[in-house]
Protein backbone atom coordinates (compact mmCIF):
# COMPACT_ATOMS: atom_id res chain seq x y z
CA UNK A 1 0.00 0.00 0.00
CA UNK A 2 1.63 3.22 -1.13
CA UNK A 3 -1.10 5.50 0.24
CA UNK A 4 -3.31 5.38 3.29
CA UNK A 5 -6.66 3.65 2.79
CA UNK A 6 -9.58 3.33 5.19
CA UNK A 7 -10.52 -0.07 6.56
CA UNK A 8 -12.74 -1.35 9.38
CA UNK A 9 -12.28 -3.99 12.03
CA UNK A 10 -14.11 -7.16 10.98
CA UNK A 11 -13.81 -9.25 14.16
CA UNK A 12 -15.36 -8.70 17.59
CA UNK A 13 -12.04 -7.42 18.94
CA UNK A 14 -8.84 -7.19 16.90
CA UNK A 15 -5.58 -7.20 18.84
CA UNK A 16 -3.02 -4.75 17.46
CA UNK A 17 0.47 -6.26 17.56
CA UNK A 18 3.86 -4.54 17.69
CA UNK A 19 5.12 -6.45 14.63
CA UNK A 20 3.84 -9.38 12.54
CA UNK A 21 6.40 -11.53 14.40
CA UNK A 22 5.05 -10.58 17.85
CA UNK A 23 2.36 -13.29 18.32
CA UNK A 24 3.26 -16.62 19.91
CA UNK A 25 1.75 -19.98 18.90
CA UNK A 26 -0.60 -19.73 21.89
CA UNK A 27 -1.96 -16.45 20.47
CA UNK A 28 -3.42 -18.15 17.40
CA UNK A 29 -7.06 -17.90 18.61
CA UNK A 30 -6.71 -14.08 18.68
CA UNK A 31 -5.44 -14.01 15.08
CA UNK A 32 -8.31 -15.87 13.44
CA UNK A 33 -11.48 -14.87 11.61
CA UNK A 34 -13.54 -14.87 13.77
CA UNK A 35 -11.25 -13.94 16.65
CA UNK A 36 -11.72 -16.25 19.63
CA UNK A 37 -11.04 -13.74 22.39
CA UNK A 38 -12.58 -15.59 25.33
CA UNK A 39 -10.79 -18.81 24.36
CA UNK A 40 -7.46 -16.98 23.96
CA UNK A 41 -7.64 -15.08 27.24
CA UNK A 42 -8.99 -18.04 29.17
CA UNK A 43 -6.12 -20.31 28.10
CA UNK A 44 -3.32 -17.93 29.12
CA UNK A 45 -1.48 -18.37 32.40
CA UNK A 46 -0.29 -15.35 34.39
CA UNK A 47 3.25 -15.75 32.94
CA UNK A 48 1.71 -15.86 29.45
CA UNK A 49 -0.12 -12.60 30.16
CA UNK A 50 2.97 -10.96 31.63
CA UNK A 51 4.89 -11.84 28.47
CA UNK A 52 2.48 -9.73 26.40
CA UNK A 53 4.07 -6.73 28.15
CA UNK A 54 7.59 -8.01 28.83
CA UNK A 55 7.90 -9.23 25.25
CA UNK A 56 6.51 -5.94 23.85
CA UNK A 57 3.98 -7.95 21.87
CA UNK A 58 0.73 -5.95 22.01
CA UNK A 59 0.07 -2.25 21.40
CA UNK A 60 -3.71 -1.92 21.79
CA UNK A 61 -7.01 -3.36 20.52
CA UNK A 62 -9.83 -2.43 18.13
CA UNK A 63 -13.56 -2.97 18.50
CA UNK A 64 -15.66 -4.34 15.66
CA UNK A 65 -16.41 -1.71 13.01
CA UNK A 66 -13.69 0.73 14.14
CA UNK A 67 -12.16 2.66 11.25
CA UNK A 68 -8.39 2.52 10.78
CA UNK A 69 -5.91 3.88 8.27
CA UNK A 70 -4.09 1.06 6.47
CA UNK A 71 -0.54 2.08 5.67
CA UNK A 72 1.41 -1.01 4.62
CA UNK A 73 0.93 -4.70 3.88
CA UNK A 74 3.47 -7.37 4.77
CA UNK A 75 2.31 -10.83 3.80
CA UNK A 76 -0.92 -11.53 5.69
CA UNK A 77 -0.52 -8.48 7.92
CA UNK A 78 -1.48 -4.81 7.59
CA UNK A 79 0.07 -1.90 9.45
CA UNK A 80 -2.63 0.45 10.71
CA UNK A 81 -3.04 3.78 12.45
CA UNK A 82 -6.05 4.28 14.74
CA UNK A 83 -7.34 7.88 14.53
CA UNK A 84 -9.59 7.69 17.62
CA UNK A 85 -6.74 6.46 19.86
CA UNK A 86 -4.51 9.51 20.27
CA UNK A 87 -0.84 8.97 21.10
CA UNK A 88 2.50 10.78 21.04
CA UNK A 89 3.82 7.80 19.10
CA UNK A 90 2.16 8.89 15.85
CA UNK A 91 0.09 11.91 14.80
CA UNK A 92 -2.19 9.73 12.62
CA UNK A 93 -3.23 7.61 15.60
CA UNK A 94 -2.05 4.56 17.48
CA UNK A 95 0.16 2.36 15.24
CA UNK A 96 0.48 -1.40 15.03
CA UNK A 97 -0.11 -4.51 12.97
CA UNK A 98 -3.36 -6.46 12.46
CA UNK A 99 -3.95 -9.72 10.53
CA UNK A 100 -5.40 -8.89 7.13
CA UNK A 101 -8.23 -11.37 7.66
CA UNK A 102 -9.51 -9.25 10.57
CA UNK A 103 -10.01 -6.11 8.45
CA UNK A 104 -12.52 -5.19 5.76
CA UNK A 105 -12.67 -2.37 3.25
CA UNK A 106 -14.45 0.72 4.54
CA UNK A 107 -17.58 1.84 2.72
CA UNK A 108 -16.56 5.48 2.35
CA UNK A 109 -19.74 6.29 0.44
CA UNK A 110 -21.93 5.28 3.38
CA UNK A 111 -22.85 8.22 5.60
CA UNK A 112 -24.52 7.43 8.91
CA UNK A 113 -26.90 9.81 10.66
CA UNK A 114 -27.37 7.55 13.69
CA UNK A 115 -25.25 4.97 15.45
CA UNK A 116 -26.09 2.05 17.71
CA UNK A 117 -23.59 1.86 20.58
CA UNK A 118 -23.46 -1.27 22.73
CA UNK A 119 -24.25 -0.45 26.37
CA UNK A 120 -24.51 -4.07 27.54
CA UNK A 121 -21.34 -5.76 28.75
CA UNK A 122 -21.54 -7.78 25.54
CA UNK A 123 -24.14 -8.04 22.77
CA UNK A 124 -24.95 -10.58 20.06
CA UNK A 125 -24.88 -9.28 16.48
CA UNK A 126 -26.98 -11.46 14.17
CA UNK A 127 -25.90 -11.37 10.52
CA UNK A 128 -28.70 -10.97 7.99
CA UNK A 129 -29.63 -14.10 6.08
CA UNK A 130 -28.08 -16.46 8.61
CA UNK A 131 -29.68 -16.59 12.04
CA UNK A 132 -27.03 -19.07 13.17
CA UNK A 133 -24.15 -16.65 12.52
CA UNK A 134 -23.56 -14.26 15.39
CA UNK A 135 -20.68 -12.09 16.56
CA UNK A 136 -20.27 -11.30 20.25
CA UNK A 137 -19.62 -7.57 20.47
CA UNK A 138 -17.91 -5.68 23.28
CA UNK A 139 -19.27 -2.82 25.34
CA UNK A 140 -18.99 0.47 23.34
CA UNK A 141 -18.93 -1.15 19.90
CA UNK A 142 -20.63 1.32 17.50
CA UNK A 143 -22.33 0.56 14.19
CA UNK A 144 -24.40 2.73 11.79
CA UNK A 145 -28.18 2.38 12.15
CA UNK A 146 -30.26 1.39 9.13
CA UNK A 147 -33.63 0.96 10.85
CA UNK A 148 -35.29 0.66 14.24
CA UNK A 149 -38.25 -1.64 14.83
CA UNK A 150 -39.56 -2.56 18.26
CA UNK A 151 -37.08 -4.77 20.06
CA UNK A 152 -34.43 -4.78 17.34
CA UNK A 153 -32.10 -2.38 15.53
CA UNK A 154 -30.83 -3.09 12.03
CA UNK A 155 -27.24 -1.93 11.47
CA UNK A 156 -24.65 -1.66 8.74
CA UNK A 157 -21.67 -3.86 9.65
CA UNK A 158 -18.40 -4.94 7.99
CA UNK A 159 -20.22 -8.22 7.27
CA UNK A 160 -23.25 -6.49 5.76
CA UNK A 161 -26.69 -5.87 7.20
CA UNK A 162 -27.11 -7.21 10.73
CA UNK A 163 -29.39 -6.97 13.77
CA UNK A 164 -28.87 -6.04 17.43
CA UNK A 165 -31.34 -6.18 20.31
CA UNK A 166 -32.61 -2.71 21.25
CA UNK A 167 -32.06 -3.42 24.95
CA UNK A 168 -28.33 -3.86 24.34
CA UNK A 169 -27.67 -0.52 22.62
CA UNK A 170 -28.31 3.20 22.79
CA UNK A 171 -28.96 5.27 19.68
CA UNK A 172 -26.66 8.23 19.09
CA UNK A 173 -27.10 10.98 16.51
CA UNK A 174 -23.93 12.11 14.77
CA UNK A 175 -20.51 10.46 14.59
CA UNK A 176 -19.33 10.74 18.22
CA UNK A 177 -20.34 9.01 21.41
CA UNK A 178 -22.60 11.15 23.53
CA UNK A 179 -23.73 11.02 27.11
CA UNK A 180 -27.50 11.16 27.74
CA UNK A 181 -27.09 14.28 29.89
CA UNK A 182 -24.33 16.61 31.05
CA UNK A 183 -24.67 16.35 34.82
CA UNK A 184 -22.70 14.08 37.15
CA UNK A 185 -20.37 12.83 34.41
CA UNK A 186 -17.68 11.82 36.86
CA UNK A 187 -20.05 9.72 38.94
CA UNK A 188 -21.34 8.00 35.80
CA UNK A 189 -17.75 7.18 34.76
CA UNK A 190 -17.38 5.38 38.09
CA UNK A 191 -20.76 3.66 37.78
CA UNK A 192 -19.85 2.30 34.36
CA UNK A 193 -16.49 1.09 35.65
CA UNK A 194 -18.07 -0.67 38.62
CA UNK A 195 -19.90 -2.96 36.20
CA UNK A 196 -16.59 -4.59 35.35
CA UNK A 197 -15.40 -5.43 38.87
CA UNK A 198 -13.70 -8.82 38.72
CA UNK A 199 -12.87 -8.66 34.99
CA UNK A 200 -9.31 -9.97 34.50
CA UNK A 201 -6.65 -7.49 33.40
CA UNK A 202 -5.29 -7.78 29.85
CA UNK A 203 -2.22 -5.89 28.67
CA UNK A 204 -3.28 -3.74 25.71
CA UNK A 205 -6.92 -4.56 26.44
CA UNK A 206 -9.58 -2.18 25.14
CA UNK A 207 -12.75 -4.26 25.43
CA UNK A 208 -15.10 -5.87 27.91
CA UNK A 209 -13.18 -9.11 27.33
CA UNK A 210 -10.31 -7.47 29.27
CA UNK A 211 -8.87 -3.98 29.88
CA UNK A 212 -5.45 -2.71 30.84
CA UNK A 213 -5.26 0.26 33.23
CA UNK A 214 -5.31 3.03 30.63
CA UNK A 215 -7.69 1.16 28.32
CA UNK A 216 -10.12 0.97 31.24
CA UNK A 217 -9.81 4.72 31.92
CA UNK A 218 -10.13 5.49 28.19
CA UNK A 219 -13.21 3.32 27.73
CA UNK A 220 -15.10 4.49 30.82
CA UNK A 221 -14.57 8.11 29.69
CA UNK A 222 -15.64 7.20 26.16
CA UNK A 223 -18.86 5.77 27.59
CA UNK A 224 -19.71 9.36 28.58
CA UNK A 225 -18.69 10.91 25.25
CA UNK A 226 -15.23 11.98 26.45
CA UNK A 227 -12.28 10.95 24.27
CA UNK A 228 -8.94 10.96 26.07
CA UNK A 229 -5.49 9.74 24.96
CA UNK A 230 -4.91 5.98 24.82
CA UNK A 231 -1.92 5.60 27.17
CA UNK A 232 -1.53 6.60 30.82
CA UNK A 233 1.63 8.59 30.06
CA UNK A 234 -0.32 10.71 27.55
CA UNK A 235 -3.44 10.91 29.71
CA UNK A 236 -1.30 12.40 32.50
CA UNK A 237 -0.25 15.28 30.20
CA UNK A 238 -3.73 16.57 29.34
CA UNK A 239 -6.92 17.43 31.18
CA UNK A 240 -7.21 19.71 34.21
CA UNK A 241 -4.76 19.27 37.08
CA UNK A 242 -6.63 18.44 40.32
CA UNK A 243 -5.22 18.75 43.82
CA UNK A 244 -5.64 15.82 46.21
CA UNK A 245 -8.17 17.63 48.42
CA UNK A 246 -10.28 18.55 45.36
CA UNK A 247 -10.67 15.06 43.91
CA UNK A 248 -14.11 14.09 42.64
CA UNK A 249 -15.43 10.77 41.32
CA UNK A 250 -14.25 10.18 37.76
CA UNK A 251 -10.92 12.01 38.16
CA UNK A 252 -7.81 10.10 37.10
CA UNK A 253 -4.94 9.28 39.46
CA UNK A 254 -1.51 8.70 37.92
CA UNK A 255 1.44 6.80 39.36
CA UNK A 256 5.08 7.05 38.29
CA UNK A 257 8.30 5.21 38.99
CA UNK A 258 10.92 6.68 41.36
CA UNK A 259 8.28 7.63 43.92
CA UNK A 260 6.35 9.76 41.46
CA UNK A 261 9.29 11.45 39.75
CA UNK A 262 9.89 8.98 36.91
CA UNK A 263 7.79 7.76 34.00
CA UNK A 264 4.05 7.28 34.49
CA UNK A 265 3.19 3.57 34.53
CA UNK A 266 -0.31 3.30 36.01
CA UNK A 267 -3.67 5.08 36.12
CA UNK A 268 -6.80 4.58 38.19
CA UNK A 269 -10.22 6.23 38.46
CA UNK A 270 -11.02 8.07 41.69
CA UNK A 271 -14.27 6.58 42.99
CA UNK A 272 -14.95 8.89 45.94
CA UNK A 273 -14.51 8.28 49.68
CA UNK A 274 -10.72 7.92 49.22
CA UNK A 275 -11.15 4.84 47.01
CA UNK A 276 -9.82 4.05 43.54
CA UNK A 277 -11.26 1.85 40.78
CA UNK A 278 -8.60 0.38 38.51
CA UNK A 279 -7.37 -2.53 36.40
CA UNK A 280 -4.14 -3.32 38.27
CA UNK A 281 -1.91 -5.90 36.58
CA UNK A 282 -1.76 -9.22 34.74
CA UNK A 283 -2.21 -11.29 37.90
CA UNK A 284 -5.31 -9.38 39.04
CA UNK A 285 -8.79 -8.18 38.09
CA UNK A 286 -10.54 -4.81 38.06
CA UNK A 287 -11.02 -3.82 41.69
CA UNK A 288 -12.16 -1.04 44.03
CA UNK A 289 -9.54 -0.34 46.70
CA UNK A 290 -8.87 2.19 49.47
CA UNK A 291 -6.06 4.59 48.61
CA UNK A 292 -4.85 4.49 52.18
CA UNK A 293 -2.29 1.70 52.34
CA UNK A 294 -2.24 1.17 48.55
CA UNK A 295 1.13 -0.28 47.54
CA UNK A 296 1.77 2.48 44.97
CA UNK A 297 0.59 5.35 47.19
CA UNK A 298 4.04 6.96 47.32
CA UNK A 299 4.21 6.88 43.49
CA UNK A 300 1.16 9.13 42.98
CA UNK A 301 2.42 11.98 40.81
CA UNK A 302 -0.58 13.90 39.46
CA UNK A 303 -4.37 13.80 39.11
CA UNK A 304 -6.33 14.97 36.08
CA UNK A 305 -9.96 15.69 35.24
CA UNK A 306 -11.47 15.32 31.77
CA UNK A 307 -14.91 16.87 31.38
Amino acid sequence: MSTLSKMRTAVSVATVWTTPESPRPLDEPALQQPALLAEWIGAMTVPDKLDLYNGNRIQTQLLYGTEVLAAEQRGDWIKVFIPDQATRKEALGYPGWVPKCQLAASDEHYQADKWAEVIADKAQLILEGNQDTTIELSFLTRLPVLAEAGESVTVHSPHGTAVLQSKDVRIISGSASASPDAGQIGQRIVEQGMRFLGLPYLWGGMSSFGYDCSGFAYSMHKSQGIIIPRDASDQARQGEVIERDELQPGDLLFFAFEKGKGNVHHVGIYAGDNHMLHSPDSSSCIELIPLEGYKLADEHCISRRYR
